[in-house]
């Protein structure tokens, strides 16, 4: 049987006079394109570009919410009273499907973005929250999870359809939750490094993590961040790295785990 993995990445976070990123690069890479909703990056101009080069590439859109943190571009973990961050989720869910719609696309999925999707990955009832509230909006998305994580606990438990992400650029701990920025190597910059871990991970249906420890799981698709200096060039590596390998790039179809 073939095997088959999506590339996403996180993009449309400039905002305003700053650009963040070569989203233009990234959609020639990947599969499936993660779009900041204007609470942690973008703003309303930047999401309408960004969508209407995703729609144009016939890339997979998702919706990418984070924290009300663009000071810290969403890194920053807060503390949300739960019907107030089900709001939070709904209200950037909603922008972004406006947005897709007017450049003549469609969401079809949701990925969480940074200190909030680290909080869900280690809090069960906090990634219910959240991904009841997608629901709620839109009730055939798909959720992208971190894999192995609370997070994917939390799609089994709903039933809902999912796709299981791992991360090229990021370090594993032994909980398959990402090693912490503030560490030394939480951050992969070697574009070949990034691509032969991959490689290793595809090959194994597991998350390796730094320990050498093999955390069994679905793997549907890869998350290549946008907003390092390397991410271009980690990008095509992995890419080429998989392709060379014989596995076939396309976008996920989600599925109940």
């Amino acid at each position: 049987m073939t095997r088959t993995v999506d590339l996403n990445a996180d993009m449309g976070e400039s905002f305003g006079a700053w650009t963040l990123g070569d989203d233009a690069a990234l959609l020639d890479i990947v599969t499936s394109a993660n779009i900041a909703c204007g609470f942690h990056a973008g703003d309303w101009d930047v999401m309408a570009a960004t969508m209407q080069r995703a729609t144009a590439k016939g890339t997979g859109i998702g919706a990418h919410p984070g924290f009300a943190d663009l000071h810290g571009f969403g890194r920053q973990r807060m503390q949300v009273p739960f019907p107030s961050l089900a709001n939070m989720v709904r209200y950037q869910l909603g922008a972004a499907q406006g947005m897709a719609r007017a450049a003549g696309g469609e969401v079809r999925h949701l990925k969480l973005h940074g200190a909030l999707a680290n909080m869900a990955s280690e809090n069960i009832e906090m990634a219910r929250c959240c991904y009841e509230a997608a629901l709620s909006v839109a009730p055939d998305i798909i959720i992208m999870v971190l894999a192995g994580t609370a997070q994917q606990k939390a799609v089994e438990d709903l039933g809902c359809a999912a796709a299981c992400e791992i991360f090229a650029d990021r370090a594993y701990n032994d909980d398959a939750t990402l090693v912490d920025r503030s560490q030394p190597g939480a951050v992969i910059h070697d574009p070949a490094r990034a691509g032969q871990r991959m490689v290793d991970m595809v090959r194994e249906g597991a998350i390796i993590t730094e320990s050498g420890k093999r955390i069994e799981t679905r793997i549907d698709t890869i998350c290549l961040h946008g907003d390092t200096p390397t991410a271009v060039s980690i990008a095509a590596a992995v890419r080429q790295a998989l392709q060379e390998d014989g596995v076939e790039l396309r976008q996920f179809d989600g599925a109940v785990l």
